[in-house]
């Protein structure tokens, strides 16, 4: 049970016009009443628009890694330079991620994934600007290099604001579900684009791609709203805290407006806070690294993009699976989960380092341990954090930003290993 539902009163009606756009749905879009008063509902109309807008930022980050060597033999340009297209995306992706929740309090969900979307749409047309034969290598790198800068805008709008959009528009039965589908949009479109870019044609013609997708995301924004008329619970009735007064309370600062935490749960939190970040970028890095990783000992461009797909799809399949019993039958035991799952995904990992040069089951089995472990997880975290925190947004912010910070860590370290 979320502590903020725990309030026996009803939000005023003035407070609940302040959280809503003028967008209102029709009577038959409410399919439920979740409250002992009629105060909270639940609506059909909730998030299309941002799966999609996720799923199609997440083709970003990993979209060069099975293509690495190509883009070195068609631009003329370093690994170095191609890593760099992802791991910019992690070094703006920080301070991005920090700001996420102050315009979701200021301005609404709705105005963030505005935001989110132009950024989409722009990084498209830009990375497209570099394909011309007759830019210089330098040239065409630089209009790669700025798209990639504004694709790092949109994609931590869509994934910090997954904890707070699900726990706006749905009730205590659905939260982790509706996380789960959220979080992994993202690790969705990491796996498309790892399947994508090596077989639509050569790198130009893989830009071209994923800008003309790009294009069609953009206009889904149309379809998100700020919020529900009536909130599910009366925790999605009350204001967003911002990452600000989380920041305040694990300090032990905290103002008295601000959603209080123990000692003990601030000390769950920065575990949390650590495990996450060296998970979860652990397989996004993987996704980068596909091409370097595996090409030097013989698989092609393609087995690459196989393997980081089996990682992030059967992933997506345990998480389906498994997140509608967290939110209906193990809703108490989301810190036993990772406990369990945390250990076997490290002897996942280490596998790897003996792997070697082998005959491609064993590491498919692998990636897709892997992908059970960490994918199912995803949901299971950001939950755990929004209990831990009672600070939807700030806490999403926070663990993304663990993700990315690391990130940028293991690849630098990969290259210089």
């Amino acid at each position: 049970m979320d502590l903020h539902d725990e309030s026996p009163q009803s939000p005023s009606v003035e407070a609940k016009k302040d959280l809503y756009d003028d967008a209102q749905p029709t009577a038959a879009e409410v399919i439920s009443v979740q409250s002992s008063t009629s105060d909270y509902r639940l609506y059909k109309r909730r998030f299309v628009g941002i799966v999609v807008l996720n799923i199609v930022s997440g083709m970003t980050w990993p979209w060069f890694g099975p293509i690495s060597n190509n883009m070195v033999a068609e631009f003329g340009i370093t690994l170095d330079e191609v890593n760099w297209l992802g791991n910019v995306m992690a070094c703006i992706y920080l301070p991005v991620s920090l700001v996420v929740p102050e315009v979701i309090r200021r301005y609404g969900i709705r105005r963030c994934c505005d935001i989110g979307a132009a950024a989409l749409l722009i990084s498209a047309w830009i990375r497209f600007a570099g394909t011309p034969h007759s830019l210089s290598s330098g040239g065409a790198y630089a209009l790669l290099f700025v798209g990639q800068f504004f694709a790092a805008i949109a994609q931590p709008i869509f994934q910090v604001i997954g904890p707070k959009y699900s726990e706006t528009w749905f009730d205590l039965k659905g939260r982790t579900t509706a996380t789960m589908v959220l979080s992994i949009a993202n690790p969705i479109g990491g796996a498309l684009g790892q399947l994508l870019s090596p077989i639509v044609g050569d790198t130009r013609q893989s830009v071209l791609v994923l800008g003309i997708m790009s294009s069609v995301a953009a206009p889904f924004v149309f379809l998100i709203s700020a919020a529900p008329p009536t909130p599910p619970t009366y925790s999605a009735s009350k204001k967003a805290p911002g990452l600000v007064s989380l920041l305040r309370v694990m300090l032990n600062k905290g103002r008295p407006t601000d959603p209080p935490m123990s000692l003990r749960e601030r000390f769950d939190f920065t575990i949390v806070f650590f495990v996450f970040g060296v998970l979860s970028s652990a397989v996004n890095v993987f996704g980068i690294l596909t091409g370097e990783i595996l090409q030097p000992v013989g698989y092609s461009s393609d087995t690459a993009g196989f393997m980081g797909a089996t990682l992030i799809l059967s992933g997506i399949l345990a998480a389906i699976v498994t997140a509608p019993l967290f939110d209906r039958v193990f809703t108490s035991h989301l810190a036993i989960t990772a406990k369990v799952l945390v250990p076997v995904l490290a002897v996942a990992w280490l596998c790897f380092v003996w792997s070697g040069q082998t005959i491609l089951g064993p590491l498919y089995a692998l990636c897709a341990v892997v992908g059970v472990t960490s994918v199912t997880m995803l949901p299971v975290a950001l939950e755990l954090a929004c209990e831990i925190t009672r600070n939807a947004d700030g806490s999403s912010a926070l663990l993304w930003f663990a993700c990315n910070g690391f990130a940028i860590i293991f690849i630098l370290g990969s290259r210089n290993s």
